[in-house]
């Protein structure tokens, strides 16, 4: 979903591919074995078709969604229960006890996400679950690709520093996180080989979230210079097949808590 980053987003360009950006969510969901949350709370929820999901798992649950971008949340549909609205994640503090923390592909934006987990897992109730996701690709040619463009002669000036590198863990990396504060954790990892329909369809994923930080800097002939220039660099390194283009994404994922009052 959209994330802390400054420029717009576009509901109807993170739309595309909805099916596969979605999958991860419900992997997540999964592994949450909340029975009867009274109050969830979902950081980072984009345009809310995901977080209207958690409506049909839990119907009496009282739930709040939060994302930083305006235009997502002005798409987010009205459904009762359920409270949306634009705030910061970095900034949102529990105010009391949560049953159901979720953040779905949020927390690669955040970068003291590190600091806020442990705080997040404190306002939990007994029994109550901290679960997230988020991608853990930014090794991939796609990420990879993108910081050398970015870095190049012709662009360094304008977007240079429009990346953050390394900006997640990995699963072992959580674990310690939360393991140490004494929490039930459940950390794994997938990687899914998706296939990608249409022209240019990496390129199109990545205008959706990674390329988002690099356009809002850019006017609109360079932006489309720079698309240019970087499809050419993706249409290399993800080939298309017969059958689509095979775009690896790899995720990470993290269900926590503490069982004890």
């Amino acid at each position: 979903m959209s994330r802390q980053v400054s420029g717009t987003w576009d509901p109807a360009q993170y739309g595309v591919f909805g099916d596969e950006r979605a999958r991860p969510f419900f992997e997540l969901l999964g592994r949450v074995d909340v029975e009867k949350p009274r109050r969830i709370v979902d950081l980072g929820c984009g345009s809310g078709e995901l977080t209207a999901t958690l409506r049909g798992r839990w119907p009496d649950a009282d739930i709040e969604a939060i994302d930083s971008s305006p235009e997502m949340i002005a798409a987010a549909p009205e459904v009762e229960g359920i409270r949306f609205s634009v705030g910061d994640v970095e900034s949102w503090r529990p105010g009391g006890s949560v049953d159901l923390i979720v953040s779905n592909a949020v927390l690669q934006w955040v970068p003291t996400h590190a600091e806020l987990i442990p705080e997040w897992i404190g306002a939990l109730s007994p029994g109550g679950r901290l679960a997230f996701q988020v991608p853990g690709n930014f090794d991939a040619p796609s990420h990879r690709l993108l910081r050398e463009l970015c870095s190049s002669e012709r662009w360094r000036g304008l977007v240079g520093d429009a990346l953050r590198v390394d900006p997640v863990m990995d699963p072992g990396g959580y674990l310690d996180l939360l393991a140490r504060r004494g929490c039930f954790v459940d950390a794994w990892e997938t990687t899914y080989a998706q296939v990608l329909q249409g022209e240019d369809p990496v390129l199109e994923w990545v205008k959706g979230t990674a390329l988002r930080p690099v356009l809002s800097r850019l006017g609109e002939g360079e932006a489309q210079e720079f698309l240019n220039e970087f499809g050419a660099l993706l249409r290399e390194a993800y080939p298309s097949t017969p059958y689509g283009t095979v775009f690896p994404f790899r995720r990470i994922f993290v269900v926590a808590g503490r069982d004890g009052p």
